[in-house]
């Protein structure tokens, strides 16, 4: 066939115009032809030669990209334009085959629109992105060409009558209208912004967000190509494969998605329902709020996901329209008219090359559709949670103390308000779309199957519906288990923290085996649990499998035995693939209803909370409204006040006390007064008065004390000026202050609280808390607090993180921080609450000298002090006395020793007491003490980080041999040896089960489907069904799919139960081996890092790696069964699969290194959140004291933007893997499709491959994420297994335990002989080359300066450090020859930290159960504790809390004497036992060990020497070595041993 433009038919007159040009329909085509070329003509060079030179223009940054107004429409209305072009060139060809000859001009015009079309698009972006409007005029005479030519075809078909019904028509027409729509945009485009015919173009700067260059998030400004298909996050997730994402990277929201401005939304739809109600004590519908505020976005969502799902019911109507296209040919329908052979829309849609075209466009806009209404939920979902947050932090910040003390509103609620009610509401939200999808879905669904097979369709729809009730069934069980197998873990958990946090006593004691027994005991219940949960898991996932199989299998059989006609292939597929459709819906559909019906909870609870009590209006501390105060009284300033002069004498006596000359004025009304309260009742919620009929004063820039005993409400009274009490009577002032002091912030109150309260920050954050740093100033208060020291200590000074994930420190550390914040603050008001609680009595004076008197009282700031230190009422201007909730005395100290003689006597007594106490203590101070502990807790975590720091620098290294490929290459490995791991955790044979059953049940279910094929194409024609043949194929059919249902319960039960197999098994050996490791390795290890893996990483084990893992197999073997199926089919469609497969592997790679740098920063963002949340509620009477509530809600702001910033990140990068895993999965629609139109195979066949290829889009992109998943949770699984690969202790002794006598040791005799000892073989020996000798019943004294290694002495009596020279003897046997358990079950020791265990007194006593009762009552009655212990309910079984919490330290300490006495040991070991208790328990502890003990060696390791000097036998070490050995006597009396030097320092 010759090639010609019209065509040379025979007899035709294809070139003859003699009816006139525009009769001819050539010609017509022809003309169209012009405004397509002279786009093309004018915008190449444009296109090509102006950006040439500027190719960068593109990649400019993203302030200019400014969109021209009608910017979405213009590009919906070119892609429609695409389309109908396409139509238009189907057409035309399929017309052209009908032809004798061919005639170009049926479809070259429409293909050269298309190109046109595509060009113009490609041009109006460029000309968008460098904002040069006046270009655009090419294109508005592209559009007024196309449309004047379109018109005129238009025009001469309805002149020949051509009509509706005719497919070029319509076609026709649809492109005026399309071209008019676009010269129209055009046109508005002109009107706006006025780049041409107008005098003075519009100058136009680009939205607020562009012009921040931190803004990275781009979803909202940049085109809708790029919209629907994330282009714009391509350098995000390529450039993640160099470097890891980080938070500069991903910057700032923009303005519109940020916490502050949705807040703004949702506060003002609130409090529009809140002026609503009539009822003031009805709450505002959330609901409602929530609907005005976000309706429009859920409304689009839901629009975007009807599309999608209407488009999705397309792929089954083309595979039965290909399939029919397959077995017959369609019958020409034409006819002649303007020398053009016309066609009608049937034979069209017949063609199944068309539909294969189709088929393609359907899927991608259905997944284009989809993934856009995911984007805009999950994009509003995390809005509504950023304004949730927002919500409740800025109800947080008034509630009413009451409410928080009294226990209406407990931390956790609020915590779990935070972390779990807000994620719900964002769930239910994302998922809100599919709760009127569904329904919509399922209809839809169950008509075109009745469509296509009649009643018999029915019971299928029928068995799917009738079990989804079982399957919200399943899952309203799983979530009581997930909730009861939460409760177990918190259990387990709760008892792993105890026992390592007293490992160093268990071991000592051989009791670690029986505590290890504790644990397991609760992880058993766990485990039960966990197999529940595993049970219905794997129903669940059964159901899902084997509900559609089963829905087949009766539609099917029962379409064979009642309907007349045979089923045909192309209904078979169809209807298959429409059940797949279907089962989706119905799954989702049980976790829809029961996250709407969490979501419900979480409402309620939101709602309760917001209505809860506020903190009453303090208009008088309001910077604002300071004008507007009360008109009471205020006091203005009078004069100048004369400065203090204190004369600060050393020690503070009281008798010849005279009053300096301060002020002759007593304050009175004419005087000057910070605050005054006036008929004050207050109280704490109930309508009891807490503190009753309060007169008080508090002068101005002088130091008021308050004192009075415990309780009687010295607290409560500084909170009640602060306004955090609820007033029932009388009023508050507080003055304006006088003028010298404005440039203080005055309506700011520093406080310091009785409770000590840090914020996750630096010790200079907490200290400077939100105002400039000073250097001087803050020196000065350092020096103040005498932090110094301290600071010294920390690894990185002041620029340490402390706080609750921070490092911990003491009470007293923590309470000088706390106070150093108060005095750092420029208030003109300081309230101290009893700073002097947690301090010993050196650092009292140095705080009361240098830092109340000296630094507060030297700035003129008023002081309000509340203490029990009673000897520093001298130095107080003012005092107010409380007793019981109101004042007993108010005035100077010399006003009360006139007026009340028998307080003033009282106190002196108390005084004189305190003094006596002092003495004693003065020995060893409880801060020493603490930087101790701190140093200690250093020394071990710095030698573990120079561990840590070798390791990373040997990675380093690697990385610089061949940097960029070999992170790249480690960052997108999978981790292989960490799944194996896994797998063979869970045990050879679960693995085999699982992959065998897989294997099966992929084979049968391929088997079925080919099996239909087989059946249904087996006899095109309707037979009757009376023969064999047709009873055996039934039956075959039957059989297959009972047994795909018996291997999908099988499979899901091996994965499930494979998970749980792995689980006990990792949980079981890391326990082991954590508890059974030396004790160096808990001296090195943080805490937290090994409670870590008992809590998160064994959860992630125990509950996500199961399912990610099913999944991960299920998606695989599918999308390997359908490439193996399409294969089979079509052999041709393989050659097509490599690029494919290239494509693919790409996409994943780069995905899981983006999302995994984005999951990471998800976490590491949530936390602080949550933190900051938990650390306002504990701190809110300290931050509305200080006046920092703004301060506060900023950073609250700024953290949840960061959080919702990573999350959406995050979702868009999971969007970008979908769309391209999507597009694929079209593309092998399409191949699959064409392959079978073009190679003439089977036509059952065919149905069967395109079934199969439309299953791989939905599951290609699962296969990416759980590969993502995975690949994050097996961090948890290689974690664990750093652990494993601890060296245990060796339990093994060289002497058999039945060698030893029972009653060993019986005398207590010790030889030490040349011992040598360290702590690890990498480290340098502690001990060198001690000899020493102990007689049997000696008491003996260790003593040294700290580290001169009097404690590893001790450890070295348990074999607990590595013993590598010399020996000790113990009653003739080498110690080192024993199993340790065996020697530590026969030795005692008291420890410096007393530990208690929750449980009962009777397991902290004797955990082995073998002492009967009265032997613990003895033990008890010598330890002082019997009458303690008796008052108790329950006796001996009576509870102990965790840590020990409801007892005293000391009282904790006699437990552990008691525990020592339990255990009828010959020898006693002391370790510094008296170090953190009070005098009166040290007595008691001394006098028992020299009468109960009397008979026992008892050696005592001293830190206070005046403990020991009546040791019959001295030990003296430094620095490792053993200098003097005497008894205490003699080495006093030389004058320069150590023992004597030391005991002359101690005192």
């Amino acid at each position: 066939m010759a090639l010609s433009f019209c065509g040379n038919d025979r007899g035709s007159n294809a070139y003859s115009v003699d009816k006139g040009v525009l009769d001819n329909g050539c010609f017509v085509d022809a003309l169209n032809l012009v405004p397509h070329v002279f786009l093309l003509f004018i915008t190449f060079p444009i296109l090509f030669i102006g950006w040439g030179s500027q190719s960068s223009k593109v990649q400019i940054h993203h302030n200019t990209w400014l969109h021209f107004p009608g910017h979405n429409l213009r590009w919906i209305l070119i892609f429609t334009l695409l389309f109908v072009h396409v139509c238009e060139i189907a057409e035309g060809i399929v017309s052209n085959t009908q032809m004798e000859s061919n005639h170009l001009h049926l479809f070259m015009p429409a293909l050269m629109g298309f190109i046109a079309a595509t060009t113009s698009v490609v041009y109006y972006h460029n000309i968008e992105t460098a904002n040069f409007p006046k270009l655009l005029l090419a294109l508005f005479i592209y559009w007024i060409l196309a449309f004047i030519t379109k018109m005129i075809k238009l025009w001469k078909f309805a002149e020949v009558s051509l009509g509706v019904q005719h497919l070029r028509f319509c076609i026709t027409a649809l492109l005026v209208v399309l071209y008019g729509l676009l010269m129209a945009v055009e046109i508005n485009v002109i009107r706006v912004r006025k780049y041409v015919f107008f005098a003075n173009p519009q100058r136009v700067k680009p939205p607020e967000d562009l012009q921040d260059l931190g803004v990275r998030f781009l979803q909202p400004f940049v085109n809708l190509l790029s919209k629907a298909t994330y282009w714009w996050m391509n350098p995000l997730i390529i450039g993640a494969h160099k470097r890891p994402i980080e938070l500069k990277k991903i910057g700032k929201l923009p303005i519109a998605m940020r916490a502050l401005t949705n807040y703004m939304r949702l506060k003002d739809s609130y409090e529009e329902q809140r002026q609503k109600t009539e009822d003031p004590d009805k709450s505002p519908s959330i609901w409602k709020s929530m609907y005005r505020a976000f309706g429009g976005s859920i409304l689009l969502s839901s629009t975007f996901r009807y599309m999608a799902d209407l488009l999705g019911f397309a792929g089954p109507l083309c595979i039965s329209g290909i399939r029919y296209g397959k077995t017959g040919k369609w019958r020409n329908k034409g006819n002649y008219t303007t020398n053009v052979m016309e066609i009608y829309h049937s034979p069209l849609l017949q063609n199944t090359s068309v539909l294969a075209v189709l088929l393609f466009l359907a899927l991608v806009l259905q997944r284009t559709f989809l993934q856009a209404s995911y984007y805009v939920t999950i994009e509003t979902g995390i809005n509504l949670r950023g304004a949730l947050l927002a919500m409740i932090y800025n109800k947080i910040l008034r509630l009413s103390t009451s409410n928080m003390s009294m226990g209406e509103m407990t931390l956790g609620q609020i915590n779990n308000l935070v972390a779990i009610e807000t994620n719900q509401l964002m769930w239910f939200l994302f998922l809100c779309p599919n709760l009127w999808a569904m329904p919509v879905q399922i209809i839809m669904g169950v008509i075109l199957l009745y469509y296509l097979l009649g009643n018999s369709a029915l019971i299928g729809a029928g068995i799917i519906l009738l079990l989804a009730p079982v399957q919200y069934l399943i899952a309203t069980k799983l979530a009581d288990t997930q909730k009861s197998t939460l409760d177990y873990s918190t259990d387990r958990l709760k008892k792993t923290t105890e026992i390592l946090k007293g490992i160093k006593l268990l071991k000592l004691y051989a009791w670690d085996n029986i505590f290890c027994d504790r644990v397991e005991e609760t992880r058993e219940k766990e485990l039960t649990s966990l197999k529940t949960f595993a049970l219905y898991t794997s129903m669940s996932i059964f159901m899902n499998a084997a509900i559609p199989i089963a829905a087949v299998l009766a539609t099917f059989v029962t379409h064979a035995y009642v309907e007349e006609v045979r089923l045909s292939p192309a209904k078979a597929f169809a209807s298959l693939a429409l059940f797949h459709i279907l089962v989706t819906p119905l799954f989702l559909l049980s976790t829809v209803v029961r996250f709407a019906v969490k979501a419900l909870v979480s409402v309620q609870k939101l709602s309760e909370f917001l209505q809860s009590d506020e903190i009453g209006d303090d208009s008088w501390r309001n910077t604002e409204m300071s004008m507007s105060l009360e008109v009471g009284k205020k006091y203005k300033y009078h004069g100048d006040v004369s400065t203090k002069a204190i004369k600060r004498k050393g020690r503070y006596r009281m008798d010849n006390y005279e009053q300096p000359m301060r002020r002759q004025l007593r304050p009175t009304e004419t005087e000057d007064v910070a605050v005054q309260v006036n008929d004050g009742f207050f109280t704490w919620g109930s309508n009891l008065s807490t503190l009753s009929d309060i007169n008080i004063r508090i002068p101005t820039g002088q130091l008021t004390m308050i004192v009075g005993q415990v309780g009687c409400g010295k607290s409560s009274l500084l909170l009640a000026m602060l306004g955090e009490m609820q007033t029932i009577s009388g009023k508050v002032y507080w003055s304006n202050g006088p003028s010298v002091a404005l440039v203080k912030n005055r309506y700011s109150v520093a406080y310091a609280a009785q409770k000590s309260w840090l914020l996750n920050a630096t010790v200079e954050e907490n200290i400077t808390f939100g105002s400039p740093f000073n250097k001087q100033r803050y020196k000065a208060v350092i020096d103040a607090c005498s932090l110094q020291p301290d600071i010294d200590l920390l690894p990185f000074g002041d620029q340490t993180e402390i706080g609750e994930r921070g490092i911990n420190l003491s009470g007293g550390q923590r309470q000088r921080i706390c106070v150093a914040r108060a005095l750092y603050q420029n208030t003109n008001i300081v309230f101290l609450d009893d700073p002097f609680s947690a301090l010993d009595i050196h650092l009292s004076d140095h705080l009361m000298q240098e830092g109340i008197l000296k630094f507060l009282q030297d700035d003129k700031r008023t002081v309000v002090l509340v203490t029990h230190k009673l000897q520093y009422l001298i130095h107080a201007d003012w005092i107010i006395a409380m007793k019981d909730g109101s004042v007993l005395r108010e005035g100077t100290l010399k006003d009360i020793q006139t007026h009340d003689v028998k307080l003033y006597e009282h106190w002196k007594t108390l005084m004189n007491r305190q003094d006596q106490e002092l003495e004693k203590t003065e020995m060893e101070s409880q801060t020493t003490l603490e930087r101790k502990t701190l140093r200690r807790a250093f020394y071990s975590r710095e030698a573990k980080n120079q561990i840590d720091d070798e390791d990373e620098e040997e990675e380093v290294e690697e990385d610089d041999d061949d940097n960029m490929s070999t992170t790249t290459s480690r960052r997108s490995k999978i981790p292989w040896k960490m799944c194996c791991r896994y797998l063979s955790s869970g045990g050879f044979l679960m693995v085999f089960l699982m992959v065998s059953s897989k294997l099966a049940k992929h084979s049968v279910m391929v088997a079925i489907d080919y099996w239909l094929a087989a059946w249904t194409s087996s006899n095109p024609h309707n037979q009757s069904l009376n023969d064999d043949t047709q009873i055996a194929e039934v039956t075959m059919f039957i059989i297959l799919c009972g047994a795909a249902i018996a291997l999908c319960l099988i499979t899901s039960l091996t994965v499930e139960f494979l998970g749980v197999a792995a689980a006990t098994n990792l949980h079981h050996n890391l326990l082991n081996k954590i508890i059974h490791a030396p004790i160096r390795f808990f001296d090195v290890t943080p805490l937290g890092q090994i409670l870590n893996r008992f809590s998160a990483d064994t959860n992630i084990i125990d509950q996500h790696i199961p399912p990610t893992l099913e999944s991960l197999t299920r998606s695989t073997l599918l999308c390997l069964s359908a490439i193996g199926v399409i294969a089979f089919v079509t052999p041709a469609f393989l050659i097509a699969l490599v690029p494919l497969a290239v494509a693919f592997y790409f996409i994943q790679k780069y995905f899981r290194v983006a999302s995994k740098d984005l999951q990471d920063l998800d976490d590491s963002t949530q936390l602080p959140l949550l933190c900051h949340f938990s650390e306002t509620a504990e701190g809110l009477t300290t931050i509305r004291a200080f006046r920092h509530e703004a301060r506060f809600k900023q950073r609250m702001l700024e953290l949840t933007d960061t959080n919702n910033t990573a999350y959406l990140f995050l979702s868009a990068a999971n969007r970008w893997l979908e769309v391209r895993t999507d597009y694929l999965g079209a593309v092998i629609v399409l191949t699959a499709a064409v392959t079978a139109i073009w190679t003439s195979s089977q036509s059952g066949l065919v149905g069967l491959g395109l079934t199969y290829a439309l299953t791989v889009t939905n599951y290609l992109n699962w296969v990416v994420r759980n590969l993502a998943d995975l690949e994050v949770q097996m961090a948890a699984v290689k974690k664990v297994n750093s652990f494993l690969s601890t060296e245990s202790e060796n339990y093994e002794g060289s002497m058999d335990v039945s060698q030893v006598p029972e009653d060993w040791p019986q005398h207590g005799e010790i030889k030490i002989q040349d011992l040598c000892v360290r702590y690890d073989t990498m480290l340098k020996p502690v001990l060198k080359h001690v000899n020493a000798h102990i007689n049997p019943g000696q008491k003996v004294g260790i003593c040294g300066r700290t580290g001169s290694g009097k404690s590893s002495l001790s450890l070295a009596f348990f074999n607990m450090v590595d013993v590598f020279e010399g020996k000790i003897v113990i009653d003739g046997i080498d110690i080192c020859k024993l199993p340790p358990q065996t020697l530590r079950s026969r030795l005692s020791i008291i420890l410096q930290d007393p530990v208690l265990f929750s449980g009962s007194i009777r397991l902290n006593l004797d955990p082995e159960c073998t002492c009967t009762d009265d032997r613990l009552w003895e033990a008890l009655e010598i330890a002082q504790l019997k009458n303690v212990v008796k008052a108790l309910p329950g006796g001996l079984d009576a509870v102990v809390t965790e840590g020990g919490e409801n007892f005293s330290v000391g009282q904790r300490q006699l437990f552990c004497l008691a525990r020592a006495f339990v255990r009828k040991s010959s020898i006693l070991i002391m370790d510094e036992a008296t170090a953190s208790i009070d005098m009166a328990t040290e007595n008691i502890l001394q006098k028992v060990v020299m009468t109960a003990f009397a008979d026992r060696t008892v050696v005592t390791i001293a830190h206070l020497v005046s403990s020991i000097l009546e040791a019959e036998q001295v030990l003296v070490f430094a620095s490792g070595t053993l200098v003097e050995s005497d008894s205490a006597p003699n080495l006093l009396a030389q004058e320069d041993s150590l023992f004597s030097i030391l005991v002359r320092t101690h005192k």
